[in-house]
């Protein structure tokens, strides 16, 4: 399967910082992809680059086969960007400000179009409004409109459901979801980690401008296959057997003293695979201890990313 996007030792330096360090990734033609990364990464600069916004100081980026320096037209045709940021002019409506962006590419009659569009992001009773009239959950539905007017094959949706309602997100997942069963390449970049995990087949991970972990999300996830057993105790002290498989509440080992004896207290503790459980179990019981409560709490995406982003310090 041909690349989508093929980014090759990207490096893009501001000043002495160097933002991106070497980057070298490919997506797939078709692919519901994710790019994920803490505060600071590289990701934005990252997309900035592939949409041509900003240039590498070296490397290469394509885009359906176009470079974005030199072939940079056709490669900006392919690409729809959905940003992190509120943009939109005061002055037009939403449905000019489609109508301005079609012409951008040297698309006429492009109504049809715009009107399925606005049906999907449920923005036809807005079609008149003005842009400064509009909220901001609404003002981020026109940016994915904007993104999609000239039918790209690949779209990147930078952050696009952040501080947006429950009622958007659902609505944009499915149309993107369409999007993609119709051969779209899907690139999303989020902090919200969990629709990261329904949605993208593959993960890419950036910290401090490198690639720092790239697979398939399932994959990940097995990476990290065991789960975490949350009980509720009472009776004795956690058995000092188990200190070492004790996890605070953000899932890292810390092995700490426990309550005192007859209060009732949570502990999480770090199992591998099932047959685990019951050696735990075991040892609770002739250590005294009494559940009150138990929960198997399997490990998801936020696990992973937490466990990589610590293990590249």
């Amino acid at each position: 399967m041909s690349a989508a996007i093929e980014i090759a030792t990207v490096v893009k330096r501001y000043g002495s910082f160097e933002a991106l360090r070497g980057v070298s990734l490919s997506i797939r033609e078709g692919e519901f992809f994710g790019l994920l990364g803490p505060n600071g990464a590289g990701k934005t600069t990252l997309i900035s680059i592939v949409a041509g916004l900003s240039r590498p100081d070296s490397g290469e980026v394509r885009v359906m086969g176009h470079e974005v320096s030199s072939d940079y037209r056709a490669a900006r045709r392919a690409l729809g960007v959905v940003p992190q940021e509120l943009v939109f002019d005061p002055f037009f409506t939403v449905r000019e400000t489609l109508r301005i962006t079609s012409g951008y590419y040297g698309i006429r009659r492009n109504d049809d179009w715009i009107d399925e569009i606005l049906a999907h992001l449920d923005l036809s009773a807005k079609a008149d409004a003005n842009m400064r009239a509009l909220s901001g959950g609404m003002k981020r539905r026109v940016l994915v409109a904007q993104a999609l007017v000239h039918r790209p094959p690949v779209i990147v949706l930078d952050e696009p459901t952040a501080g947006v309602d429950v009622e958007l997100r659902q609505t944009l997942w499915q149309f993107i979801r369409r999007l993609n069963r119709d051969g779209h390449t899907i690139v999303l970049t989020t902090h919200y980690l969990e629709e990261a995990q329904e949605l993208c087949g593959r993960i890419a991970m950036l910290k401090q401008g490198q690639v720092v972990a790239l697979d398939d999300t399932s994959a990940l996830l097995r990476r990290f296959a065991g789960g975490r057993l949350q009980l509720t105790l009472t009776g004795a002290p956690l058995p000092e057997a188990l200190a070492p498989l004790r996890l605070d509440e953000g899932g890292q080992a810390s092995g700490a003293s426990d309550a005192p004896a007859g209060l009732s207290r949570k502990v999480a503790l770090r199992v591998d695979d099932y047959a685990g459980i019951e050696g735990i179990l075991a040892v609770l019981r002739e250590g005294g201890c009494r559940i009150d409560e138990m929960e198997l709490q399997h490990a998801d995406l936020e696990d992973v990313f937490v466990q990589i982003m610590k293990d590249n310090r």
